[in-house]
């Protein structure tokens, strides 16, 4: 029996870390797209800016679980924990440079862009974004392992 309480323990910790580098992923894609995007999403509905930030939870999700993963061959818990910390910010500024560079090489400002609604439908740049955004999770997730 205590080793579920300890297991649950471990799980708790690094859902903790996690919801930590979730969060400086929001405050990253909030500095690289126009207006604040809690009231962008919540506020004013906008679709593009909802498919990019579900776009990028999912895709730091994805490396935070390669980072726990990772974290497995690490000596005890408090160095798994830091590990994990640690990949999952490299993952979201690998992500927020990524959607720099890839804002750099096309029309107009990528975050204004992927912003624009139009027919209730969100620009195909959201969708672009969206899909880099996925990529390199996937991507520096196969780095972890």
């Amino acid at each position: 029996m205590t080793e579920i309480f300890e297991s649950a323990g471990q799980a708790l910790l690094y859902g903790v870390v996690g919801l930590a580098v979730m969060a400086v992923g929001f405050v990253a894609l909030d500095l690289v797209t126009p207006g604040k995007l809690f009231h962008v999403v919540w506020r004013d509905r906008n679709r593009g800016a909802a498919v990019l930030l579900g776009s990028q939870s999912v895709a730091v999700g994805l490396v935070i679980m390669e980072a726990i993963r990772a974290s497995e061959s690490e000596k005890g818990l408090g160095q798994g924990l830091l590990s994990t910390l640690l990949y999952g910010l490299a993952g979201v500024l690998v992500m927020t440079l990524v959607g720099i560079v890839i804002g750099m090489l096309t029309p107009g400002q990528m975050g204004a862009v992927a912003l624009e609604d139009g027919d209730d439908r969100p620009h195909p740049a959201a969708w672009v974004q969206a899909g880099m955004y996925l990529g390199t999770a996937f991507m520096v997730g196969a780095a972890l392992s």
